[in-house]
């Protein structure tokens, strides 16, 4: 096994790893021993490169009609105000800064061609427009390419592309010192000791059938720490964006970004009928889990396998000057916009849940710690305001990356047993890592036992199924003879990670955000929502 020792450690190559790297290696800070980067295929292959909806930012000195106030208010409301108070605040009063720190690498937002002023625009359940985008819908993949461009240039950074972290190094004072990881493309294990861990790991999107997230989101970030025993939280939080593209048979769909109803797209059955009115005022810009619930109650009451976009209501031309990334996916697959309408469902997209963090990112392991989607930060509550994620990723790796700058980077010098012992066992792993079948199937039967049962509505009957399905499964794998292949280490993370989201979902027993139970319905909790926000916004605010 082949050993080595840097100051930092990043597990993951999204946005949130990639601006906590970037921040490091070009600080005044002393890297004698450098930054890993461990990056599970390669860079720029995450969730953050398909954001196309943009990034929030709060900046009343330029945006007169924003106010943090009002972003605290809109987020508090999204995530029904359960969200943590002190983390609303401080990404809000944190966003103009960080925003400003991803100009000075670089990235280049969108601005308006009469002024040359920054071109804020409207996404659903935000009161003003306040969000930036990069060439109309590209912003995610903007950001990130600037992040790596500035990666590749820096000599204190090696990235470890195409490597699976297998298992985190703790030892018996529940201290973080490293991990071991699997390559492939060497074949062989690796031990990385480092002073500082960050799991920045991203979603669990590949456990359902329908989402929006590449196929390496299996959740291997949540289960890597859970099995060293942090702490999880708000597992029974699962977002279903309203509109992806409806592809039949893909695996991975792509999204119609939520800024197309912004502009003033509709949402309109088969038969050509505008339901979402009939769910909420707000109608087609209702939070998330609203319209995504009005969408499922559509198709399931009338058996259609789809719904669409009316961008009649934007204009052919204007949509398409708007939104290039998302004609070049029409187009892609062989969908015909010039008609006006899109065909969409919705599929799973965000994690509010994860591992849980504090306002410094870390971890209850000492020297772990956790960024992005895979962290609870308490930022989201029981449901994600659109746009919120990529500022989350920024303010919070930059709030790191400062408290790294004082801390001691030494790298670990001594192991004690327990560290030993989780090394030793990889010495003599049979190294079978051609695919299986069996379990491609078994990893199917996941994907539609939580899809039918943990989505976007649940009740006890179906989530105890449910528990029932993910034990099978469990219980099938194990009997795959291989020691170790990385499609069932993939499925063993992704089952860890689905029993964690079900038995949290049968825990919760009302209705909540994106956390919806049929058998205990949520009126009385909507009715309440704007109440809330207001009486959480005024114990901030005072």
């Amino acid at each position: 096994m082949k050993y080595s020792k840097y100051n930092v450690l990043i597990i993951g190559s999204g946005l949130a790893g990639l601006f906590l790297a970037n921040k490091l290696a070009t600080s005044a800070l002393n890297l004698s021993d450098g930054i890993a980067l461990v990056t599970k295929t390669e860079l720029f292959s995450g969730s953050s490169s398909i954001a196309q909806g943009g990034i929030v930012c709060v900046a009343p000195e330029i945006n007169k009609s924003d106010s943090i106030e009002s972003h605290i208010k809109d987020t508090l409301k999204a995530g029904c105000g359960i969200n943590n108070l002190n983390t609303v605040n401080f990404v809000s009063s944190q966003s103009a800064d960080a925003i400003q720190e991803l100009i000075s690498f670089g990235v280049e937002f969108d601005r308006n061609k009469s002024d040359k002023t920054y071109n804020f625009t409207l996404e659903a359940a935000h009161c003003c427009p306040r969000i930036l985008h990069c060439k109309g819908d590209s912003t995610g993949k903007e950001i990130e390419k600037t992040l790596v461009d500035r990666i590749q240039k820096q000599d204190n950074i090696d990235i470890y592309s195409d490597s699976v972290a297998l298992e985190l190094l703790v030892d018996s004072k529940n201290v973080c010192k490293g991990v071991v990881i699997f390559n492939k493309n060497t074949n062989s294990f690796e031990a990385i000791y480092s002073s500082i861990v960050v799991i920045a790991t991203g979603g669990i999107g590949q456990i359902y059938k329908a989402t929006t997230n590449p196929l390496t989101s299996t959740g291997d970030g949540i289960a890597l720490a859970y099995r060293a025993g942090a702490q999880v939280e708000n597992m029974e939080f699962v977002q279903f964006h309203p509109s992806a593209l409806y592809v039949k048979d893909k695996i991975s769909m792509p999204l119609v970004s939520e800024s197309v109803r912004g502009e003033g797209a509709k949402l309109v059955d088969i038969e050509g009928n505008y339901f979402a009115k009939n769910y909420h005022n707000l109608a087609d810009l209702a939070p998330r889990d609203v319209v995504a619930r009005a969408i499922k109650t559509q198709m399931s009451q009338n058996n259609f396998e789809y719904v669409n976009l009316d961008i009649s209501q934007i204009g052919i031309e204007k949509f398409k000057q708007r939104f290039p990334t998302i004609c070049a996916l029409c187009n892609e697959n062989n969908i015909d916009i010039d008609n006006g309408l899109i065909p969409v469902i919705p599929a799973q997209h965000y994690f509010m849940g994860g591992i849980k963090v504090d306002i410094n990112s870390s971890t209850d392991i000492k020297n772990l710690y956790a960024l992005g989607e895979c962290a609870s930060t308490g930022l989201h509550g029981a449901n994600r305001l659109a746009s919120n994620s990529l500022l989350e990723c920024v303010v919070f790796a930059r709030k790191l990356a400062n408290d790294i700058m004082n801390m001691n980077l030494d790298a670990p010098k001594k192991n004690d047993y327990k560290i030993k012992v989780s090394i030793e066992k990889y010495f003599d792993i049979d190294l079978t890592n051609e695919n299986i079948s069996d379990i491609k199937l078994l990893f199917n039967r996941l994907k539609n036992v939580m899809s039918d049962n943990v989505s976007i509505i649940r009740e006890q009957k179906g989530l105890n199924k449910a528990l029932f399905e993910i034990n099978s499964i469990e219980e099938k794998l194990n009997e795959v003879v291989c020691q170790f292949n990385i499609d069932k280490f993939e499925l063993q993370n992704a089952l860890l990670v689905a029993k964690l989201i079900t038995s949290a979902a049968l825990n919760r027993k009302n209705s909540i955000g994106a956390h919806y139970r049929s058998d205990y319905p949520d009126a009385e909790i909507i009715e309440n929502k704007e109440q809330t926000a207001n009486d959480t916004k005024d114990e901030i605010l005072a």
